[in-house]
């Protein structure tokens, strides 16, 4: 028998555990005492190893667990007992009775005298703008008193085009004000061991424009809990899962680090789980894999369709309560004190790639039309947060040219340029949507909002 070692977040179902690891000790060691002498010295020196650090983890939770703690003292005075008394068979046989009886007091006092377990849940985001992906269920988290929520913003990095690191990313400070903040080096994941971890990333070394760090990618964090679970930072457009033209588009999200190795994976609704199921096997098949990755049962408890927090995020934000910077209201208010409509305008990462210099023709077109209509309507432009990564790394002929334009919209001072982590504010306060397909419109749509497409090359 290996030795057990007690870590700082001992929990009450592993003390159990240890203890019928030394009651499974105890039967083997009686069984083969004749058999090899020097096969049980070094089990009775293990047990006795593991019942000092057990005891010294309950001293440490304070005197009312003394009596605990002589139990385990007498339990090693017995092992002793065992130790002199081998080879005797006879001998062995009373002294593990006498064990047996104090590793019966030794659970009875854990299970009864203990207070029992909370849950330890910890929530891994790494930008702050996609931060409300997780918020409602941290929310419900924070909210019971029997659990112990976490949220420990993780560091990112950019990509150079050739995919190695560059700039280091830390957004710890971005997040909402109600919401209490851990360091990500002041939490040790492998030692802590908390019972859920919950990610809203999925790509782990797969993405091309940006990367949270090695330590935190799923396949990684899938060994420090007992449940590691994904929800999408995204809404996509709901679509029938029986229209596969309209599946493969988005079918590449189904099969990624984040959904191959959490424990659990939370999508909007029920159709986009049946989708996810079924582009996961075929993409598993295509792969060689097989066992729980081509197991339908399975998946079907692993995939659940309950819902996306971003839609309890936006549905439960109400314009009245929002806080609104004072210099997007000069740029909302009208003289006499009414409000303009405003109009999200939205540019995504895909258009870029996809339409890269018609792309920046198209917005400086919009921003001429909604300047000279700037005295009625209040432009919100709100661009994807990854736009700069993913030009620099991906079309970095375009970037010039890009931060011209943000730069002249931004010094003119006519709209809004919104790029804080607060996604659902833009959403609430608008009236319309205008710009890019995007996950952002099914979120739009949900609050109620009108929505037009633009075409690039009108």
């Amino acid at each position: 028998m290996e030795g057990t070692e007690i870590c700082g977040h001992y929990k009450k179902k592993e003390l159990l555990e240890t203890v019928s690891m030394l009651e499974r000790a105890n039967d083997a060691i009686v069984k083969s005492v004749k058999e090899n002498s020097d096969s049980v010295a070094d089990a009775l020196v293990s047990c006795q190893e593991t019942a000092i650090l057990l005891g010294t983890h309950i001293e440490s939770m304070g005197d009312k667990y003394a009596g605990l703690v002589k139990l385990l003292e007498d339990y090693c005075e017995n092992i002793f007992m065992m130790s002199e008394a081998v080879p005797d068979e006879t001998q062995c046989r009373r002294v593990a009775k006498k064990i047996q009886k104090q590793l019966n007091k030794i659970r009875h006092g854990i299970v009864y005298d203990m207070p029992d377990d909370r849950k330890e849940i910890v929530f891994l985001p790494y930008k702050a703008s996609m931060w409300d992906s997780l918020e409602s269920v941290w929310k419900a988290a924070d909210a019971d008193p029997d659990c112990d929520a976490y949220v420990i913003p993780i560091p990112y990095f950019d990509k150079n085009p050739n995919g190695s690191f560059k700039q280091e990313h830390y957004e710890g400070n971005l997040y909402p004000k109600d919401v209490p903040i851990t360091r990500y080096d002041e939490y040790d994941l492998e030692a802590r061991h908390p019972d859920v971890i919950y990610i809203h990333n999925p790509y782990d070394e797969c993405n091309h424009v940006t990367s949270v760090h090695p330590y935190f990618y799923s396949k990684n964090l899938r060994n420090f809990t007992e449940k590691l679970v994904y929800i999408p930072y995204f809404i996509l457009r709901e679509i029938n899962p029986d229209d596969q033209v309209a599946v493969d588009g988005m079918k590449h999200f189904c099969f990624l680090p984040g959904t191959i190795y959490a424990h659990q994976v939370i999508v909007q609704s029920e159709n986009m789980r049946l989708i996810y199921i079924s582009e996961y096997i075929k993409a598993a098949k295509e792969m060689g894999l097989s066992g729980e990755h081509t197991d339908r049962r399975f998946l079907e408890k692993k995939f659940l369709g309950t819902g996306s927090p971003k839609i309890d995020k936006v549905l439960n934000t109400k314009k009245e309560d929002l806080e609104i910077p004072a210099e997007w209201l000069r740029v909302i208010e009208k003289p006499d004190g009414s409000w303009k409509k405003i109009i999200f305008y939205n540019t995504s990462v895909s258009a870029l790639l996809q339409h890269s210099e018609e792309m920046l023709k198209k917005m400086e077109s919009v921003f001429g039309i909604f300047k000279k209509n700037k005295d009625e309507i209040a432009l919100l432009w709100r661009p994807h947060p990854l736009i700069q990564a993913t030009i620099e790394s991906m079309r970095p002929q375009l970037w010039a040219a890009y931060k011209e334009i943000r730069e002249g919209y931004i010094e003119e001072g006519w709209g809004i340029y919104d790029d804080t982590a607060d996604l659902d504010r833009a959403v609430v306060l608008s009236d319309a949507y205008y710009g890019s397909e995007s996950s952002v419109v099914e979120l739009c749509q949900m609050a109620g909002l009108p929505i037009l497409i633009h075409n690039v090359w009108v």
